[in-house]
């Protein structure tokens, strides 16, 4: 039978390099893309390449690659956080109001309270077996109603005191560059190391593969998935309290859809909405892809903010059926 046998042997070749691009594809087209719309937008504008203005891309993109740093964990291990948006505005009243009583408060503050609805929202999903869905629905209204109350309904807006070091952390810089663009660099650092160097990170990737298969090879799921929203809450604490000490106040309005962009730029960056598959610094690439096209469009002047979203709905909607189809191609060779 040597006849059937080597146009298979003939075709495997192809399929494996067919394979490696789609994999490629999946895990790079995102910063493939944000190449692209750079040099674009840097020979289309004479404002877009300057030092100052690629800065302040950077700085506006590290509140939120934190908070999406929290969620590549979450949506990798088969969960979603819509949460985060109201916990990254609680975390920064919070930072804001314990400023006036030291820095240790305002940092610790924050990171206890939002790490504690993490907490919550880990229990009840892994405990109970709740959707992710209903249950970080319910967080995100718990923190938002939370802040309203600490703010008497958003009247009473509460300033970093001055001198305040979360004051420092937000509006400092080292080495001309801004400082939370120093520990968000660190963090997913860290938070890459941890996903793909630690047995933390294999349970992860385990339980989003395939949670009765993770059970079965005694990966510890219900502490796996506790640990990876109380992470999330705790990144997005983090950024609302940095955010607080950039804008020296905790805003109120601040957070709202920030869980949609955190999710559409962990996707956009190869994270598999199933789960089981994604990449720390694909998230990070996501949210810089993002940022710079909301920059592009406010470069241009003559379109309104609105299209950000439009462009940013278009932009997942495409990835995710990208993405979709790319995973079924691998599934087929």
């Amino acid at each position: 039978m040597p006849g059937p046998d080597r146009p298979r042997g003939v075709d495997r070749p192809k399929a494996r390099r067919n394979e490696q691009l789609s994999a490629f594809a999946q895990r790079h087209g995102a910063l493939v893309a944000l190449v692209l719309t750079v040099a674009v937008a840097s020979l289309t504008f004479e404002t877009f390449a300057t030092g100052a203005n690629l800065e302040n891309v950077a700085l506006s993109s590290a509140f939120l690659a934190i908070v999406a740093l929290g969620m590549t964990f979450v949506i990798i291990s088969g969960g979603i956080d819509l949460s985060v948006g109201s916990v990254f505005a609680l975390g920064g009243v919070l930072a804001a109001w314990g400023s006036q009583h030291g820095f240790l408060v305002a940092l610790l503050l924050p990171l206890l309270v939002c790490g504690g609805f993490g907490l919550i929202n880990g229990l009840l999903i892994a405990r109970t077996r709740l959707a992710p869905f209903i249950v970080t629905l319910a967080s995100m209204l718990g923190a938002r109603g939370l802040m309203l109350n600490i703010t008497d309904e958003g009247n009473e807006t509460y300033l970093v005191a001055e001198g305040s070091f979360i004051g420092e952390l937000g509006r400092g810089s080292l080495l001309g560059i801004a400082l939370p663009i120093w520990i968000t660099v660190g963090l997913f650092a860290v938070g890459g190391l941890a996903l793909r160097r630690s047995r933390f990170g294999q349970h992860v990737y385990a339980v989003g593969g395939n949670e009765d298969a993770a059970s079965l090879m005694g990966a510890p799921v219900v502490r796996t998935k506790i640990t990876v929203y109380v992470l999330s809450g705790l990144l997005a604490g983090l950024a609302g309290a940095l955010n607080a000490g950039w804008l020296t106040s905790g805003i109120t309005i601040l957070g709202q859809g920030m869980e949609l962009e955190a999710i559409s730029a962990v996707v956009i960056g190869g994270t598999l909405l199933t789960g089981g598959l994604g990449f720390v610094s694909g998230s990070l690439v996501g949210v810089l892809l993002l940022k710079v096209i909301q920059n592009i469009i406010n470069q241009i002047g003559s379109l309104e903010a609105a299209y950000q979203q439009v462009v940013s709905g278009v932009f997942l909607i495409v990835v995710v059926v990208v993405q979709t189809w790319l995973a079924r191609r691998r599934r087929v060779m």
